[in-house]
């Protein structure tokens, strides 16, 4: 486990004493969300939305959420900002399931649902009202808004509470949480992994000698489903990766592919490398599907 992965989720000694020092400026992270959420313009765009959010920073399964729920409705809209694109403002990643865009424009998690779902049009922006305007503009009738709880709009607000829970229930840089984890209790749904839903992984091409190489959030979350590796190599969530190092890497550890996450390989697949490919499915519980389908059917019913 990495040096900040411990220290939100198994901190030693002297990393709690540190959260424990940095309390203050929680404090007023956790001030500044809460007035932002308190003041900010309440809008209804006169479509059903379906917000998956969470309330930790880093991965929570969200992007798997989404297309898992998604995928058999038509005509509809993911919303996402993009985060770590090589692009700025608005833009269209793919229009019922044309991709129109790069994945350095778009970012690895909206390429990858853009490739995951032909059905759909996907697009991101950091001004997630710009996208709503935009998606109601293309003629979409149903949108699932990435990572938009903190967001003031008439939509069904989804939780989802993922099986790792944080050492201290402290807003960043004490503790992982983003906005007060009592909001649990607010939301329209609070899912929770294991419970409401089970993360399911299948691996794909797989070789004999396997080089992890991942780009995620928190990735000592993939150990329960790795094969044997010959080796581990992980970077910051979102980073990019360099061809000329990862061939060397291959070379080192004398392994016969690159074993990645799906999010990562949309981000090697014009390398040339041998990839074997950990394919994350959720199993969702359809109780909770139904909730999402009535929701939305009762919207359009109105």
């Amino acid at each position: 486990m990495r040096f900040i992965d411990r220290y939100f989720y198994k901190p030693n000694f002297w990393q709690k004493i540190l959260a424990i020092c940095l309390l203050p400026i929680s404090l007023l992270y956790f001030i500044a969300s809460t007035l932002r959420r308190k003041f900010s313009k309440f809008q209804d765009f006169q479509i059903p939305i379906i917000s998956i959010g969470n309330l930790v920073a880093g991965g929570s399964g969200k992007t798997p959420f989404i297309i898992e729920t998604a995928k058999d409705y038509k005509n509809v809209a993911i919303i996402l900002r993009g985060y770590k694109r090589k692009s700025k403002g608005l833009l269209v990643i793919s229009h019922k399931g044309e991709i129109l865009s790069t994945q350095e424009q778009a970012g690895d998690e909206a390429y990858l649902i853009a490739k995951k779902l032909p059905n759909a049009s996907v697009i991101v922006c950091k001004k997630r009202h710009l996208a709503l305007e935009k998606a109601k503009e293309m003629g979409i009738k149903i949108v699932f808004l990435d990572d938009g709880f903190r967001f003031n709009y008439k939509k069904l607000n989804i939780l989802l509470k993922p099986k790792l829970q944080p050492y201290f229930n402290f807003c960043i840089p004490s503790g992982i949480y983003r906005e007060n984890p009592y909001l649990y209790n607010t939301a329209d749904l609070t899912i929770t992994e294991d419970q409401d839903y089970k993360r399911i992984v299948t691996l794909k091409n797989p070789t004999k000698h396997m080089l992890l190489v991942t780009a995620i959030a928190n990735p000592s979350r993939l150990d329960q489903f790795l094969p044997n590796v010959v080796g581990k190599i992980t970077f910051n969530d979102h980073s990019t990766f360099n061809k000329d190092f990862l061939t060397q890497q291959l070379k080192n550890h004398n392994a016969t592919s690159l074993l990645v996450t799906q999010k990562d390989e949309v981000k090697l697949l014009n390398f040339g490398l041998p990839l074997s490919i950990l394919e994350l499915k959720l199993e969702i519980k359809p109780e909770i599907l139904q909730k999402i389908d009535n929701y939305i059917k009762n919207y359009n019913s109105k």
